[in-house]
């Protein structure tokens, strides 16, 4: 079983709609499922997205799930507008991604940390992350 399928896209595109735009073949839906979850993945690169995305039914993480699901619908309507409103479309696709550019800085505890690997060449327990910053600018006055 996959993390999304077409029948859990029938929250955010009724099934006439799907059936009208991709004219009976599932294979243009799958595919944007696939980017969708492509994409979203690109965001989550802190977090073990195979154990994410293989997630099934309840295990899925509620918010992500939606928010793929408002990517998916965005990519698939793009073929065609019958009977979807793009702007709304087009308004719950941005807010997707801003949550999941939003998720890039801060820890969601709902969704698995990526494990340690050692395999970066680093010490053990490394994420071959770096992370930069400095103090805040001081001003001397004489």
């Amino acid at each position: 079983m996959a993390y999304l399928t077409t029948e859990d896209m029938y929250t955010h595109i009724y099934q006439e709609n799907i059936e009208t735009i991709s004219h009976g073949d599932e294979a243009i839906m799958l595919s944007a499922i696939d980017a969708a979850i492509e994409e979203a993945s690109g965001y989550l690169t802190k977090y073990d997205t195979q154990a994410i995305f293989s997630a099934t039914g309840s295990a899925r993480n509620a918010i992500l799930l939606l928010f793929v699901k408002d990517i998916a619908a965005w990519h698939f309507v793009n073929l065609c507008n019958a009977g979807v409103d793009l702007e709304l479309r087009e308004k719950r696709y941005n807010r997707a991604i801003e949550w999941l550019e939003n998720n890039q800085n801060r820890n969601n505890p709902n969704l698995p940390a990526k494990p340690d690997s050692t395999d970066c060449g680093h010490a053990p327990g490394c994420s071959c992350q770096m992370d930069y910053g400095s103090n805040r600018k001081r001003d001397n006055h004489f």
